[in-house]
C-alpha cells in the first residue's frame, strides 16, 4: 500500500463505539476533563433562561473553548459552531450511556440510576438546545421523542432497583434496562446522524448557492474539519451530496482559487465507498485530469489532485468499479503524475504525486509500460537526490514501491542500471528511522522490505546481480538478516533479504562464506527465517 503517510494527513486511530468514531477524545488530566464536562452539564430550566446570552471570551483564548449560544455569530461560522456543539455534547451522552452499560452488567443499582439521570439531563438539554438553535426536519422529532421517552423511563425503572433486593427482580430488570438502553443508543445516534446531516445540508447549499469566494471556501472548510472526526461523519457527509458540489466548484474557472482547498476536501471524504460513489457519478476522474494536465493550474491544485487519485486507487479500498473509468484517462493521468513529480517545488507535491503513481501500479501493468517510456526511473532516482522533494522516508516508500513494480519488465533492469539506481536501492537498504515515531518506523521498514524486493527481482539480470555483489549489497543483506535491530524487528524486512540474497547466491556462489551459505542460503528459506528471527542481539 502506497498511500501518504505524512504528518499532516496521517488519520487518527478510530475506536469501535459508534458515536466515539465521530468525535476525537478529549486526552486531558481529570481535572481539565471534568472542567470539560462541566460546560455541558446543564439543566433544562437554566437552558431556557440562559439560552440566548452569550458568554463573553478573552481575544486569546483557544479555539472551541466555549459553547456560544444560538444568534451570538454570524456567517459561515454559524454552521461550524452548531455542528462542534453538537458533537461534544453527543460525546457526553455516549460517554454516559457507555458507563450505564458497565455499571448495569456489574449490579451497580446507585450509580445506574445516578448515570441514568445524568444521561436524561444531557439528552434533553442537548435536544433543547438543538431545536432552539435550528429547526428540526419532522424526521428527526420522531427520534427526539423516542429518545426522550426512553430515557425518561429509564430514569423511572432504574429508581424502582433501588428500593428492593430481590433478586430475581433484579435480573428481569437489569434485561429490560439492557434492552432500553440498547434502543436508547441506537435511537440516540440515528437522531445525532440526522442532526449532523441537517447541519452539512447548509454547508453545502452555501456551496452550490453562493457566489462568494469567502464564503464558499469558509463552508469547504468546515467540511474538511468535519471529515478529519472519522468514516463515519465522512459517509454522512458523502451521501449529503458534498462530493458533488466540490466538483461544480472545480469545473468553474472563477474558483479557481478554491481547486486546491475543494479537492483537499474531495480526498477526505473519498477514505469512505460512498464517497468514491458520488465521485464515479460525476464523472470526477475527467475533472482531476483536466485539472492535472492543464500546465496552467496552480501546482498546489494539481497536488491536491494527485491526492485524490491516490486516495481512489489505494488497495485498501474493496470496491473496484470506479476503477473501470480511471483507465480511460490513464495515460494522460499517469504522465501529468510523473511531470508533477519531476517539477514538483516540494515534498508534499512530491509525495502526493508519487503515492499516486504507486498505487496505480499495483493494479495495471500498463501504467508500468507508460512509466517506462516516460523515463520515470530517471526522475525518480533523481528526485532521491534532492532532499528538498524527497525528504521523508514516506516518500522514499512511495518512489521504491514504483521501482519494486517497475522490476517486473524485462527492460527496467538496464534502465536501473544506468541511473545507478543499485547504488540507491542499498542506501534505502539502510533507511532508519529519525524519531520514535511507530509510523515513521514502520515507513522505513516497509522502505527496506521493498528495496530488497526490487533488488531480488533485478538480480535475474546477471550485469544487476554481479553489480549488486561488486557493490556489496551481501554483507548488508546477511546483516540485515542476522541484526533484529538493523531490521527493526521487522519480520517482513528478514524474508525480502533473504531472498535477495539467495537470489543472488544463484548467480554468484563464490560471494557468500560457507557458514553464511550453511546457514542463509542452504536451508529451506522457513528454517533460515526461524533461525535468524529467533537470534540474540549478542549472536552478531
Amino acid at each position: 500500500m502506497a498511500t501518504p503517510q505524512s504528518s499532516s494527513r496521517q488519520s487518527s486511530s478510530l475506536s469501535s463505539s459508534p458515536m466515539s468514531t465521530r468525535m476525537q477524545s478529549l486526552q486531558v488530566d481529570s481535572v481539565q476533563r471534568w472542567m470539560e464536562d462541566l460546560r455541558h452539564m446543564t439543566e433544562v430550566e437554566c437552558m431556557c433562561v440562559l439560552q440566548a446570552k452569550p458568554i463573553g471570551v478573552e481575544e486569546d483564548s483557544q479555539q472551541g473553548e466555549l459553547i456560544v449560544a444560538s444568534g451570538v455569530v454570524a456567517g459561515d461560522h454559524v454552521a461550524r459552531n452548531n455542528l462542534q456543539t453538537l458533537l461534544r455534547r453527543a460525546l457526553v451522552v455516549s460517554t454516559e450511556l457507555g458507563k450505564m452499560f458497565q455499571r448495569l452488567e456489574k449490579g451497580r443499582w446507585q450509580r445506574v440510576h445516578s448515570t441514568a439521570v445524568r444521561a436524561n439531563c444531557h439528552v434533553r438539554s442537548l435536544v433543547h438546545e438543538y431545536s432552539a438553535a435550528r429547526s428540526t426536519p419532522p424526521e428527526m422529532q420522531k427520534y427526539e421523542k423516542s429518545v426522550l421517552e426512553k430515557c425518561m423511563e429509564l430514569t423511572n425503572i432504574t429508581e424502582r432497583c433501588l428500593h428492593t433486593d430481590e433478586e430475581f427482580f433484579l435480573k428481569s430488570m437489569r434485561e429490560a434496562i439492557h434492552e432500553i438502553l440498547t434502543d436508547v443508543s441506537d435511537s440516540f445516534s440515528n437522531m445525532i446522524d440526522m442532526a449532523l446531516a441537517n447541519e452539512i445540508q447548509v454547508l453545502i447549499k452555501q456551496i452550490e448557492s453562493s457566489d462568494s469566494v469567502h464564503i464558499i471556501g469558509g463552508a469547504i472548510s468546515n467540511l474538511l474539519s468535519l471529515t478529519q472526526d472519522g468514516p463515519q461523519l465522512c459517509s454522512i457527509i458523502a451521501k449529503e451530496g458534498a462530493v458533488v458540489a466540490l466538483f461544480k466548484i472545480c469545473r468553474q474557472d472563477r474558483f479557481r482559487d478554491l481547486y486546491a482547498h475543494a479537492l483537499r476536501t474531495v480526498a477526505s471524504i473519498c477514505c469512505v465507498e460512498e464517497g468514491i460513489n458520488q465521485l464515479d457519478k460525476v464523472d470526477g476522474i475527467l475533472c482531476l485530469a483536466d485539472i492535472l494536465t492543464d500546465e496552467s493550474s496552480m501546482e498546489a491544485a494539481r497536488a491536491e489532485a494527485a491526492a485524490v487519485v491516490a486516495q481512489i486507487t489505494s488497495p485498501h479500498h474493496t470496491s473496484t468499479q470506479h476503477l473501470a473509468s480511471f483507465l480511460e484517462s490513464m495515460q494522460d493521468i499517469v504522465t501529468a503524475l510523473i511531470k508533477l513529480c519531476e517539477s514538483g517545488s516540494c515534498g508534499e507535491v512530491f509525495l502526493l504525486a508519487s503515492a499516486a503513481l504507486a498505487n496505480i501500479t499495483f493494479f495495471d501493468s500498463m501504467a508500468c509500460e507508460i512509466l517506462l517510456q516516460l523515463n520515470a526511473i530517471h526522475i525518480l532516482l533523481q528526485a532521491c537526490k534532492d532532499r528538498q522533494r524527497v525528504d521523508t522516508p514516506y516518500s522514499k516508500d512511495q518512489v521504491v514501491t514504483i521501482l519494486a513494480n517497475l522490476s517486473v519488465l524485462e527492460q527496467c533492469a538496464s534502465e536501473v542500471l544506468q541511473e545507478q539506481g543499485i547504488e540507491r536501492l542499498l542506501l534505502l537498504l539502510g533507511e532508519k528511522p529519525s524519531s520514535s515515531s511507530p509510523s515513521e518506523g514502520a515507513a522505513c521498514e516497509r522502505v527496506q522490505q521493498k528495496a530488497a524486493v526490487t533488488l531480488a527481482r533485478l538480480s535475474r539480470d546477471p550485469d544487476v546481480a554481479h553489480t549488486a555483489i561488486q557493490l556489496k549489497a551481501v554483507p548488508r543483506l546477511i546483516e540485515l538478516c542476522r541484526s533484529p535491530t538493523e531490521r527493526n524487528n521487522s519480520d517482513s524486512v528478514l524474508v525480502a533479504c533473504l531472498a535477495a540474497l539467495r537470489r543472488l547466491a544463484a548467480g554468484c556462489p563464490d560471494s557468500i562464506e560457507a557458514a553464511d551459505h550453511q546457514q542463509l542460503i542452504k536451508p529451506r528459506l522457513v528454517d533460515s527465517f526461524l533461525l535468524c528471527s529467533n537470534m540474540e542481539e549478542s549472536f552478531v
